[in-house]
């Protein structure tokens, strides 16, 4: 509990079993009041070590639904348990977890209703050992996300992401994709509802066990968005409103 609020912290995970311990173990849980493990059809045994690190909220996908599918399943199920703050941590230990607690002040003392863990504020992500490749476009998309969407934020491409009741209750989370793109949806349609984003600096790490995808299915969601980026450009000139925005 903090300020009286609910904190839980979200894992989707797969094939996490090599890190999630490490990942669990620095979570504080003098706030935290729950923990809940979505294993998407892992082809290790993350579940089992989930549950021998004493894990109660574990939910495993009879099938893959992809990043965006696990995440759905997380944010449901937060909120089926009351969750009043919830933030999404890798269990591939490539966030640290002992920024949970500056990231949950800041949602609980009612300061901004979402905040992202950027690595990109005080170059975090190069000193962690992202790829140029994805630092560089990683920059492009953020310029023009920023552009088409009126704002300043250093990155849209975080998986350290914080969000109260209010926001998940809001934003049709549903609607979106089960794929990578699921994120700058979301994104989108905080922006649409009015909410702001604030955001943390958060160093990062890049190791063989961290959960990454390829330069195929980089470029892939590199094009999903520009997509989603003009998407919601249109929507906000009452042009074309798509599904997930509506």
């Amino acid at each position: 509990m903090i300020l009286g609020k609910k904190l839980v912290i979200v894992l989707p995970a797969y094939n996490a079993s090599k890190t999630i311990e490490q990942t669990y173990n620095e979570i504080p849980f003098d706030i935290v009041d729950d923990v809940i493990l979505v294993d998407d059809n892992s082809k290790d045994n993350t579940a089992e070590v989930a549950a021998a690190l004493g894990i109660k909220h574990i939910i495993v996908h009879d099938m893959n639904k992809g990043y965006g599918g696990n995440q759905k399943t997380c944010y449901n199920h937060a909120q089926e348990i009351n969750a009043d703050i919830v933030i999404m941590l890798h269990p591939d230990y490539q966030y640290t977890p002992k920024l949970i607690h500056s990231i949950a002040y800041v949602m609980a003392n009612e300061i901004y209703p979402v905040v992202f863990g950027s690595r990109i504020l005080s170059n975090g992500a190069l000193r962690g050992g992202m790829p140029w490749y994805k630092y560089v476009a990683n920059r492009l998309l953020t310029l023009f996300q920023n552009i088409l969407m009126s704002q300043k934020l250093s990155e849209y491409h975080t998986g350290y992401r914080g969000f109260t009741k209010e926001v998940l209750q809001k934003v049709n989370y549903n609607a979106n994709s089960d794929d990578f793109i699921f994120d700058n949806q979301m994104v989108a349609q905080i922006f649409k509802e009015g909410f702001e984003i604030g955001e943390i600096t958060c160093p990062t790490k890049y190791f063989p066990e961290a959960s990454s995808i390829n330069l195929r299915r980089s470029s892939i969601y590199g094009l999903g968005v520009l997509k989603v980026s003009v998407l919601y450009r249109l929507a906000k000139w009452k042009i074309y409103t798509p599904p997930f925005l509506r």
